[in-house]
């Protein structure tokens, strides 16, 4: 009965929780958002990653930083608290530029040929995701000491704030796309972090009868998983397209799709010139209908 109560999930996740995250976790963190800074495609498409590190190391070396640092950067912007108080913590910098110098600047890009081997690269997400739910659980209590009622508006940025400032860091390389906005286009990381933040404050208003210990194990081995799946199968898709798709039309009517789908599908095959002339005046109908109708007796005759 003691090694069952030992084993317990409490205990072990009451553990987990207090593992601290530099530099190993935080290294991990650093080493896959400046590959995927690397072979972004828009990175690539400018001018080559390599070849812009070297033209403009100062702008490559910012956009390596807001990589690994912008989740810090829009939360103290949220909580009205100095941008870049984060970067008095010189550790993490130091860290954080010696990854970047590796990745980009180490002969023969051993480094980066290194950490992007599958199965180690599998091991860095994995450890990624760990530092972005606790980010999200710290966000949490921060927002907590500002918002007493609870804010998920904050922890959202600490999980994918990267992301929500990518059209910033395109600034920084000379790009500019904003039908790129994150907004517009909500990939994984951030619905997920959006998601985890609303049942942290849940839990931290105490509607969600769990621990928060208990409730970062279970949301990080989420993460883990399907981030790893994701990476592993070279996948862009999220796990939550299909119950979104259920629930979106339900709560926020019929998605643009559905519109197209039935027009495409909807009408008989016959039907496709009076559909996509339905629009037309009366009169320019009837003359193109004349129009088809000489057509087909020519073809008769």
């Amino acid at each position: 009965m003691d090694l069952i109560s030992a084993l317990s999930l409490g205990e072990l996740a009451l553990s987990f929780s207090r593992v601290p995250l530099f530099p190993v976790f935080d290294l991990s963190y650093f080493i896959v958002s400046i590959i995927y800074l690397k072979y972004e495609p828009e990175f690539v498409c400018l001018a080559g990653a390599v070849e812009l590190s070297r033209r403009h190391p100062v702008a490559s070396w910012l956009c390596a930083m807001l990589h690994c640092f912008g989740s810090y950067i829009l939360a103290d912007l949220l909580l009205g608290e100095p941008i870049i108080d984060y970067f008095s913590n010189s550790s993490s910098i130091l860290l954080a530029s010696a990854v970047w110098y590796l990745i980009f600047f180490c002969p023969l890009d051993l480094f980066y040929k290194c950490v992007c081997f599958l199965p180690v690269k599998l091991i860095f997400v994995a450890m990624k995701e760990v530092v972005r739910v606790r980010k999200i659980a710290v966000g949490i209590h921060h927002a907590h000491h500002h918002y007493h009622h609870g804010c998920s508006a904050v922890p959202c940025p600490t999980g994918s704030g990267v992301a929500l400032l990518s059209n910033l860091e395109q600034l920084l390389r000379g790009v500019w796309k904003p039908e790129t906005n994150e907004i517009l286009h909500m990939s994984f990381p951030t619905k997920a972090s959006l998601y985890g933040a609303i049942l942290f404050t849940l839990q931290q208003t105490r509607w969600l009868p769990v621990s928060k210990a208990s409730l970062i194990f279970v949301f990080t081995m989420f993460m883990v998983s399907c981030k790893v799946f994701l990476t592993a199968t070279h996948s862009h898709s999220s796990p939550f397209d299909v119950l979104e798709g259920y629930i979106c039309p339900v709560l926020f009517g019929a998605a643009w799709g559905s519109d197209h789908h039935h027009d495409n599908h909807g009408a008989p095959h016959g039907s496709g010139l009076s559909t996509q002339h339905s629009g037309l005046p009366a009169k320019a109908r009837e003359e193109l209908s004349e129009g088809s109708r000489k057509k087909k007796t020519k073809k008769a005759d």
